[in-house]
């Protein structure tokens, strides 16, 4: 049967309710429209941009008549940038709509007709709560210019004055370097042309300690004088560690290595009162308040009394894995990026912890040797991507047969996949996830779900 929607075609639609993603999700006599800036409750035109067997995607071009969550939008940049896709969107309506994405998800995908989802944690901040942005740099009439991406669009960048989601020290710092860019005469690098020297900027803030890291990524070449570069940024009392790395290929990328031009290797955060070391390259969560609240509830889920052998898979920095070491016998990290497992081992001794040991490799391949090494693990905390755990990754940790498995999500279809491949295929059930809302004006959302296996299984 045909689609009753063409592509180009224009529609009055209703939406209804908000997708994972972010997109509303609206009917076309009865066939499913998700709409992007389109909101619950709003009638818009929309133009279809997309048409499969089974949907079809369009853009809202204009609200016809707002639904009663929509509301004004602070920022100037909004909703041109794609840094947010919510802040139209009443805060607690976006909670509910995360809340409901991961109860469909463990429904639909995950096979439980009532899960046990526990209410949304909301965020403590709604604004200003980021302490990691990647800016990418683009020209313009002025000269270099720093910022997002266009909403839906890899290839332009929309310069920033005032960004929301970082602080008014990360605005100014992007700023300062904007103009210094200028100043020197410097050249924005154009990604389809392969020209110009400028590639992105990293500003990474330690939100409880007050210290804040700076790298610029330029294309090959030493085009600047690093001296004049420190002495901008010094004038920011919080800068401590200022690194230059170069990205010689057309990927768009900041994880690279970098030459320390000024200060500290690494600048120091305090999460659930440690210390952590966070280098340009290591994994930290973006919201530092929201972090600690996600990782106290991953040490209640974890049931620890002081005794039991843990698990730490996709380990990074040793956040987690830290944090629950005061109350288990022993704790294994198992990260892939030796970069992050060399902070976790330093932050380990940053600690005074003796009882936590990290390692670097593929968390599929080395669950057999780890424990072979470490003894049956009592709880197994996993922090995977968001393409969840990979095939290998979860058929061995099924083997391992660990009877507390606390799983750390990012992506609830991810989560609820391997949730029911945990049930079906190796005895698990699920006890309770509780979504933890990190990212505001985000489609992300975060979830701790907290399996068992009865001993018998």
């Amino acid at each position: 049967m045909a689609a009753p929607v063409s592509k180009d075609q224009e529609l009055e639609l209703h939406v209804d309710s908000l997708a994972y993603g972010g997109n509303g999700v609206a009917r076309a006599n009865g066939f499913v429209v998700f709409v992007r800036r389109g909101l619950p409750g709003d009638t818009v035109r929309a133009r279809v941009t997309k048409v499969k067997r089974s949907h079809a995607e369009a853009l809202a071009t204009e609200v016809l008549e707002p639904g009663p969550l929509r509301v004004e939008a602070p920022c100037a940049h909004y909703p041109a940038c794609g840094g947010c896709r919510f802040q139209d969107l009443v805060y607690e309506a976006q909670a509910a709509a995360k809340a409901d994405q991961v109860a469909e998800a463990l429904r639909r995908i995950g096979g439980l007709a009532d899960p046990p989802l526990a209410p949304i944690v909301p965020a403590e901040s709604v604004f200003h709560y980021r302490n990691k942005m990647e800016y990418s740099f683009t020209q313009t009439s002025d000269g270099p210019a720093l910022g997002l991406h266009r909403a839906g669009r890899w290839d332009e960048v929309l310069e920033l004055e005032r960004c929301w989601l970082t602080t008014d020290l990360g605005n100014a710092i992007r700023n300062a370097v904007r103009d210094w860019a200028r100043e020197e005469g410097l050249e924005a690098y154009d990604q389809a042309a392969g020209t110009g020297y400028l590639r992105h900027l990293v500003v990474r803030e330690g939100r409880n300690t007050g210290q804040t890291l700076v790298q610029l990524v330029t294309a090959a070449g030493e085009r600047f004088e690093a001296g004049y570069f420190v002495e901008v940024l010094r004038r920011f009392s919080e800068v401590r560690s200022i690194h230059w790395a170069i990205n010689d290929t057309p990927s768009e990328v900041t994880n690279l290595p970098t030459k320390l031009l000024w200060g500290e290797e690494a600048i120091e955060e305090r999460l659930c009162g440690l210390r952590f070391r966070v280098r340009p390259n290591a994994f930290l969560q973006t919201n530092t308040g929201m972090a600690e609240i996600l990782y106290g509830l991953a040490a209640d889920a974890a049931g620890l009394t002081g005794t039991e052998t843990v698990y730490d898979l996709y380990c990074g920095i040793g956040t987690i894995g830290l944090t629950l070491a005061g109350r288990a016998g022993r704790v294994w990290g198992v990260e892939v990026s030796e970069e992050s497992v060399a902070c976790a081992i330093e932050n380990a001794e940053l600690n005074g912890i003796t009882n936590a040991a990290f390692f670097a490799g593929n968390v599929g391949q080395v669950l057999e040797e780890l424990r072979e090494r470490a003894g049956d693990p009592d709880v197994v905390v996993v922090d995977p991507p968001r393409a969840g755990l990979a095939g290998k990754a979860l058929r061995r940790l099924g083997r391992l047969g660990a009877p507390r498995l606390v799983y750390v999500s990012c992506n609830p279809t991810t989560l609820a996949s391997d949730v029911k491949v945990l049930s079906t295929e190796w005895g698990y059930e699920l006890q309770r996830a509780q979504p933890v809302d990190m990212f505001p004006h985000t489609p992300h959302v975060e979830t701790v779900a907290v399996l068992t296996r009865p001993a018998a299984s």
